[in-house]
């Protein structure tokens, strides 16, 4: 997943083509809503524990204190109750990697920030990236939920490259369709290496190197004057 820059709402729900014709909705009453949240929860620490193959849905149901039955009341299969963990999930990420009000307005201050609470989000989440990761290989539904949770980023951080262009602060000649999605893959794979590989990094270097290479790839410096960016804001 990539960085963020730019603001566009956050992420829809997920929805395959599988997920199409079930009703994920929020139950009415409050026993309904803790039942479902109780399932989710579980699901969670089942595939984590599991990984997705192996998982059944007795043992969710188990982990979750309820019946085999129940389950099915809420969700129609495992893909379509991974698929509601990941837009969780896919929503705390979006959110965690927008720079707060405190940050500094410049965008290389802005990239920074970003980067740190990205990938502070993706190293709580790792297991279940791993899921994903390893199922999207081989199943054509883990493929399309991949690139549905990958989206949002890459349209948020294109539309933040465009805005850096037309006030002359990012490269001009790239094409940030793309720009986003080869920076965001860069990001995804370092991820991957670091959280689900277990390739140890120092994690301020890895934080300051990702920002230089994001930066540098799109135009932005650290010399860039932040009083000139807010000015063109």
């Amino acid at each position: 997943m990539a960085r963020r820059i730019g603001s566009p709402p956050l992420p829809s729900p997920i929805v395959s083509r599988r997920q199409s014709t079930s009703s994920v909705q929020t139950p009415s009453t409050a026993r309904g809503r803790r039942t479902r949240s109780a399932l989710i929860h579980a699901a969670r620490e089942t595939f984590e524990q599991m990984g997705f193959r192996d998982a059944r849905i007795s043992d969710i149901a188990a982990q979750a204190g309820t019946s085999y039955g129940v389950f099915y009341h809420y969700f129609k299969t495992k893909e379509e109750i991974l698929g509601e963990i990941f837009t969780v999930i896919t929503g705390e990420m979006f959110t965690a990697s927008r720079p707060s009000v405190d940050v500094a307005s410049d965008p290389y201050s802005r990239i920074l920030e970003a980067n740190r609470t990205y990938l502070a989000v993706a190293r709580r989440n790792a297991r279940l990236i791993a899921v994903i990761e390893e199922m999207a290989i081989r199943e054509p539904y883990f493929r399309d939920l991949k690139l549905q949770i990958r989206e949002p980023f890459l349209r948020r951080n294109a539309a933040g490259i465009r805005s850096l262009q037309s006030r002359g602060i990012a490269d001009p000649d790239l094409d940030a369709d793309l720009t986003a999605s080869i920076l965001g893959g860069m990001v995804e794979n370092f991820t991957l290496l670091w959280f689900v590989h277990g390739v140890e990094y120092d994690e301020e270097s890895a934080v300051t190197t990702l920002t230089k290479l994001w930066a540098r790839a799109i135009g932005v410096s650290p010399s860039t004057d932040a009083s000139t960016s807010a000015s063109q804001t």
